[in-house]
């Protein structure tokens, strides 16, 4: 039997759902990362290893989202009076949202990429081209951090927007696969057809999310008028040619971040929590893992049962939800946190607690820095998006 490595606890159900895509396709093995929960097909924080297979729900329909942080040249005394100021800057500067499209189009290499046509998503660039550098929703963010030092990081999560999700509808469509929770992923041989078009549109798409997230960091490090001195960027949500022993296989990582030996990566915690910067170690666990960590704290409770169920034209009340306005706002002031945007399912009390979910990848990864937020910037509760993950 195909093995699969598990770090943490989990339910029954992402446990199953991982063994169901353990079973599809020429998996060589598995890992679940202790943030992993419930996603389309795959668990997010699952990690499948396939000889010549990628599989589309595993990369899913956020193509390459991911984190970047940015260290700058400046200290949180240095700006801690206007930090107001700052956050309601940057809630300005960048968009946030659905379909929201950037004031001001940004001109990059990326739109002169022949993967449009490889990809036979050409019809999508326009789209994208006004999407770049735009956030979304959900538990997409801009935060600024403050360090051990007390100097000031920049950190962003999102991806690739609305090109990343229609082109993942798109090539699902044409696979006959199905979306859902308890559905077999869907899978394309490496060396077919639609398989080599699909990893262009991948390959596209997650330089698509690496332009626009390392837009927003530059816009917001002018905001801060400050020079970044160190970066740290990676993609959570792709499919990697890699070698692992003596084999190149393809590594499928939903929502679980690539930790090779001296490979570094930004990990957040929560609207409300520490976030990290890690880099892998070698060792034998780290092997196991398929050289993979988190991507964040991992959820402890669905979007709905964080804050309930309203009827969208009435108002009313159809399913209490378990986390209060009062209490999110508590926890936010007693963490410094100034707050703009979010809502009650981006809550802390929605999520794991990130030391405890590291503790499990001890031996695996090690802590370069622990980063406080006290700047949050996300959508507002008012915005329904399709493109998040």
């Amino acid at each position: 039997m195909t093995d699969l490595k598990i770090f943490g606890e989990h339910d029954e159900r992402t446990v199953a759902q991982m063994w169901r895509c353990m079973g599809v396709g020429s998996v060589t093995g598995g890992v679940l990362c202790a943030d992993g929960h419930l996603g389309y097909a795959q668990p997010v924080g699952g990690v499948i290893a396939y000889e010549d297979h990628v599989s589309i729900s595993g990369v899913g329909f956020d193509i390459g989202c991911g984190n970047m942080a940015a260290r700058v040249n400046l200290k949180y005394e240095d700006i801690r009076e206007r930090v107001p100021v700052i956050a309601n800057d940057i809630a300005k500067e960048v968009s946030f949202g659905l379909g929201r499209s950037n004031p001001k189009p940004i001109d990059h290499a990326i739109f002169d990429s022949p993967l449009w046509q490889d990809a036979g998503v050409g019809h999508l660039k326009e789209m994208a081209r006004a999407q770049l550098g735009t956030v979304g929703s959900g538990n997409h963010y801009v935060d600024l951090f403050e360090d051990e030092e007390g100097y000031v990081w920049i950190g962003v999560h999102f991806g690739s927007r609305g090109l990343g999700h229609k082109s993942a509808t798109h090539y699902l469509k044409l696979a006959d696969g199905k979306d859902g929770i308890d559905v077999a992923p869907t899978i394309l041989r490496d060396d077919s057809e639609i398989g080599a078009r699909y990893i262009a549109a991948m390959t596209l798409a997650g330089q698509y999310a690496y332009a626009g997230r390392e837009w927003v960091v530059e816009r917001v490090r002018r905001i801060l008028c400050a020079k970044a001195t160190d970066t740290v960027h990676n993609h959570h949500n792709y499919a990697w040619r890699e070698r692992h022993g003596e084999r190149d296989l393809w590594v499928v990582r939903k929502g679980a971040t690539p930790a090779f030996p001296g490979q570094r990566g930004f990990v957040g915690g929560s609207m409300g929590d520490n976030a990290v910067i890690l880099s892998g170690i070698e060792s034998e666990a780290a092997a196991a893992s398929l050289y993979s960590t988190v991507h964040g704290a991992g959820r402890v409770m669905s979007r709905t049962e964080a804050k309930g169920k309203r009827n969208r034209k009435t108002g009313e009340v159809l399913k209490e939800g378990r986390i209060s306005h009062d209490e999110m706002q508590a926890w936010l002031r007693g963490k410094g946190v100034h707050l703009v945007g979010g809502d009650l399912d981006e809550a802390p009390q929605a999520y794991r607690r990130l030391p405890d979910v590291l503790a499990h990848h001890a031996g695996t990864v090690t802590i370069e820095h622990t980063l406080r937020p006290f700047i949050v910037v996300m959508a507002g509760a008012e915005v329904f998006d399709p493109f998040k993950d």
